[in-house]
């Protein structure tokens, strides 16, 4: 009897809970289950939603997050992101099926217990918030220089001569992967849209270069020097500020050097002034122009010290202080002298300006052979003579002639490496090729008050294209015109600073008679540099041509 009072018991007890449970699983017409009231995915309420609605009710929540922002803490600072830039997003699917289960999976008992709790207070799942992995690894990437402290390398001076180490000190820089995993947990751990700041993780970063290492830098690999003590002030304090900008730079094995990086930008709070440079075949006025012999003066240091060059572009006219194709030039970032340190220990790099005369010596650990010569020798393949421009003002006197650019003769050139052993050369090879365009040379003829008659002989004298005669018209456009002025029959002004107004058959003259100078480094007689006779007319000053540095080789 009494076994069966305790069966009725039980039986009564579990159609009791079930009644119970039934009304609370309340069923739609499709038969579809709703979620439990009192059901929170994050702080979104789900409670008498179906999947359907749950799972857009948590996507439509995510897409309002995107433009929230999120402060990111690094040792020197913040930077802010947004979830949006980190690809944040909810594993929807999961989040709903742990929510539909809640009341509806387990014994019947524990079905009991968790609705009864569901009276009382609401429960809050998690929304399994996540992060794309790599869009924020990318974004921290591109912004970590401005949350960390840089190492400061072990380093070297020299001194009289003499190579001194100088301790660096320890850096803190951002470990990308292990901040990616900690702003995944932040928001994947019960973020609760409110507390928006995220410590990253950061990591100490040693200086490199030991004492022992920095210490095989003390052979000379390289050296070469060209002259510019016939250059304008301005051009001369240009190239003294960029020598010295890559002087003391220690480049450690693969190191990759930028010249451009190392010396801009060329502006006037940087050390450089105006000066003549290359651009768009003319010369104009440019501040940094002469940089570019900082370029070709290391570029032919760095060649004899074998170091591997990654980037060179010759200038689009020749220069005066290398032979052809022995040049470097820079240019904005289109235009740049790379190299890497390409061998086992550190490279120091040492320039310096004494007497006009720019220098580089490379200095690092000597590992070729020591009867083994490096040299290099130019050629030219073809000449391209230059041409005449005729330019007619009518703001200038009537008659006057001035030079307003020289000209310069056009080439195609190549730069041979000779390899001797015991002075018996055992390769010759083409180093690079080069082409240089021909500039013309721009003669400016004043017409102020001129009659249709006089300015008819001057273009017919300009169609020509001798000089000889478009000066021989202007001087009879002058003398017809203005008999009574008694100035000069040509007022010709050459724009060179950095040479004695000479013409061209002098220029030639000098050339023969000159020495020629610049390398350091044993030259081959095809590597000798030349003289200053042989620099190319520059343009006067003009005011109006005065453009930054980064549009134009700064050549001159």
């Amino acid at each position: 009897m009494k076994k069966l009072r305790r069966a009725v018991y039980f039986l009564v007890a579990a159609v009791s809970v079930g009644c119970i449970l039934s009304g609370a699983s309340r069923v739609k017409a499709e038969d579809q289950e709703l979620i439990e009231d009192g059901i929170y995915i994050g702080n979104v309420n789900v409670g008498g939603m179906t999947e359907d609605q749950a799972r857009s009710a948590v996507e439509e929540y995510v897409a309002g997050l995107l433009n929230t922002e999120f402060t990111l803490k690094g040792e020197t600072g913040s930077i802010e992101m947004t979830a949006e830039d980190m690809g944040v997003y909810a594993d929807a699917d999961s989040a709903v099926e742990e929510a539909v289960q809640v009341g509806h999976a387990g014994s019947l008992i524990n079905r009991y217990k968790t609705l009864q709790d569901l009276k009382k207070d609401k429960l809050v799942l998690d929304m399994h918030l996540s992060v794309d992995k790599q869009a924020t690894a990318e974004k921290l990437y591109n912004h970590a220089d401005e949350l960390a402290v840089g190492a400061e390398d072990n380093t070297l001076v020299r001194e009289n001569g003499e190579f001194q180490f100088v301790p660096g000190k320890e850096g803190v820089e951002v470990d990308i992967v292990g901040s990616v995993y900690a702003i995944n947990d932040f928001l994947a751990n019960g973020w609760n849209g409110t507390d928006n700041e995220i410590a990253l993780v950061t990591k100490t970063v040693e200086p490199r270069g030991s004492e022992a290492e920095l210490a095989q830098v003390k052979d000379l690999l390289g050296a070469y020097s060209t002259d510019f003590s016939s250059s304008s002030a301005g051009r001369a304090k240009n190239v003294t500020t960029g020598c010295s900008k890559v002087n003391g730079t220690i480049l450690y094995p693969g190191d990759e050097f930028e010249l451009c990086k190392t010396v801009s930008p060329f502006t006037q709070e940087n050390g450089y002034e105006l000066a003549g440079a290359y651009q768009n075949g003319t010369t104009v006025e440019s501040f940094g122009g002469g940089i570019c012999q900082v370029a070709t003066t290391l570029y032919n240091a760095v060649i004899r010290a074998e170091l591997e060059v990654t980037m060179r572009f010759n200038h689009s006219m020749q220069v005066h202080y290398v032979q052809p194709s022995m040049d470097a030039a820079i240019a904005g970032n289109y235009k740049d002298l790379r190299f890497k340190n390409n061998t086992d220990a550190p490279v120091y790099l040492e320039g310096y300006c004494s007497g006009g005369v720019i220098y580089f010596n490379i200095y690092g650990k000597e590992t070729r052979p020591a009867n083994r010569e490096v040299s290099f020798e130019s050629e030219t393949l073809s000449v391209v003579d230059p041409k005449i421009s005729f330019e007619l003002s009518s703001e200038l006197s009537l008659g006057t002639v001035s030079v307003q650019q020289g000209s310069n003769k056009g080439c195609v050139a190549q730069l041979w490496k000779i390899v001797k052993v015991d002075g018996v050369e055992q390769s010759r090879e083409i180093f690079n090729k080069s082409r240089y365009q021909a500039s013309p040379r721009i003669v400016t003829i004043g017409t102020k008050n001129a009659t249709a008659e006089s300015l008819a002989a001057l273009k017919k004298a300009i169609a020509t294209g001798d000089e000889a005669k478009v000066r021989s018209a202007a001087a009879a456009m002058k003398s017809k015109e203005e008999p009574e002025e008694e100035e000069p029959e040509d007022t010709e002004e050459d724009p060179s600073k950095d040479e004695d107004k000479k013409d061209d058959s002098q220029k030639e003259e000098s050339n023969k008679e000159k020495p020629q100078k610049g390398e350091t480094d044993k030259p081959s007689e095809g590597d000798s540099q030349k003289d200053d006779s042989q620099k190319e007319e520059t343009p006067k000053d003009d005011n109006t041509s005065q453009k930054p540095a980064e549009d134009a080789e700064t050549s001159q």
